[in-house]
């Protein structure tokens, strides 16, 4: 016996896309930040991410890539490319400040800050969209996969 699964409800859909121009959003605001301030982009890479593409033409290169990226996640268009590299941007923040996910106030590991902590519900966010990527109807993807009249 074969059980049909329900359509996805026109409220999760208007919800993912919420999610989705919100996460995406997040990415162009990153990347934009490397075009238009490389100092600041080089003090959060030595600080937060062990120097890694450091040089300002390296930090500008990849704001492209994720303002770019960024832009995808946003339209809901190549999904299959954007939310991997949404994931491991999220991943690899989330990773970076990791002593605020687990100790955000500080009270036991120098250099909790309670701001940072939004970078686990980031990640959060982004396993919740691409894991319900079939249900984002307004995606631009979906759109293009359905047939007219569907």
């Amino acid at each position: 016996m074969s059980r049909s699964v329900p359509l996805a409800s026109p409220s999760r859909a208007w919800a993912l896309l919420a999610l989705r121009v919100s996460l995406g959003w997040l990415l162009v605001v990153w990347g934009g930040d490397k075009l238009t301030n490389v100092e600041h982009a080089v003090r959060v890479s030595e600080g937060f991410y062990l120097g890694l593409l450091t040089g300002p033409s390296a930090l500008q290169a990849f704001g492209v890539v994720q303002t770019l990226a960024g832009l995808l996640v946003v339209l809901g268009f190549a999904r299959s490319l954007a939310y991997p590299f949404l994931a491991a941007v999220a991943l690899v923040t989330f990773l970076a400040v990791w002593k605020s996910i687990v100790d955000p106030l500080g009270l036991v590991l120098e250099g909790g800050n309670p701001v940072f902590y939004s970078s686990a519900v980031i990640l959060a966010g982004t396993f919740v969209l691409w894991s319900f990527r079939s249900d984002d109807r307004l995606a631009l993807d979906a759109r293009r996969a359905r047939p007219p009249g569907a």
